[in-house]
């Protein structure tokens, strides 16, 4: 079995440059089940029901987001909009599953691929330099009491490497992979855990990289030369998609291999 993760998708110009390549890539490595994060798609901030059925439309099979999954209030209702065991296109955009109990939306998502594979997609968010939430290790335990799946595809989407890095230790042998999101930097450390689990520190971002880390880099350089607050855009130059490609024994969940990609215009 063979998946895709593309990691946040930045705003128009992360969605251009995704579209570009999406089809092909999907074709020439006869992608099985493909996962895109999302929560950068809105100009770069939160994602709108018209942009995740874009990427539903281009292939997508779910959506994992992060701690702007709530700057487009709009997306609160698309993901309500549909019953706990629905299999349509709302209960698919997931939010991180540690959010405090009676938060819209659902963390976890089980389905089933043409071919009748299986598969489970959880979102975590880390607590180290972020918002408050639940444990992401306990969280985790839990929801892998009830999942059924043998793949299952972990995006923890963090601020800390160590804290990333724990987390891929700590369900090595009981996931399929455990892939950060969040900074934006694609890293080098993707790997196989010796318990079959596919880890890599962050996917990084599909999106403009003549940029800090998407937005427009006089903005962030103002910012951090004069202290003052101002507003944030997102940039649209050197547009690149990154994904990490796996590939795993569909029957077992465990990983076999990894493969990084960074493609550009």
């Amino acid at each position: 079995m063979r998946i895709l993760f593309v990691g946040d998708v930045f705003g128009s110009a992360g969605r251009r440059i995704v579209r570009e390549h999406l089809g092909h890539v999907l074709n020439t490595q006869e992608i099985d089940l493909l996962v895109v994060n999302a929560e950068n798609s809105a100009g770069g901030f939160g994602v709108t029901p018209a942009i995740a059925d874009e990427l539903f439309d281009l292939g997508a099979h779910v959506l994992t987001t992060g701690n702007h999954v709530w700057d487009k209030r709009e997306i609160i209702e698309y993901m309500q909009s549909v019953p706990a065991g629905s299999h349509e296109r709302p209960r698919r955009v997931l939010r991180p599953a540690n959010y405090v109990a009676g938060t819209p939306g659902h963390g976890v998502y089980e389905g089933q691929l043409a071919n009748g594979q299986t598969y489970a997609v959880m979102n975590l968010q880390g607590r180290v330099f972020m918002a408050s939430n639940e444990d992401p290790f306990r969280v985790a335990d839990r929801l892998l009491e009830q999942i059924k799946a043998r793949v299952i595809l972990v995006d923890f989407h963090a601020e800390a490497t160590s804290e990333k890095v724990a987390l891929g230790w700590y369900l090595d042998g009981r996931v399929t992979a455990v892939l950060g999101t969040h900074t934006h930097v694609p890293t080098a450390d993707n790997r196989v855990l010796p318990g079959g689990t596919a880890y890599q520190t962050d996917v990084g971002m599909s999106g403009p990289y003549d940029s800090v880390i998407g937005v427009e880099k006089e903005l962030v350089l103002q910012r951090f030369l004069s202290g003052m607050p101002g507003k944030f855009e997102a940039a649209k130059g050197d547009p690149r998609m990154a994904a990490l490609l796996i590939e795993c024994d569909g029957a077992t969940g465990r990983a076999t291999s990894t493969q990084r990609m960074l493609l550009g215009e």
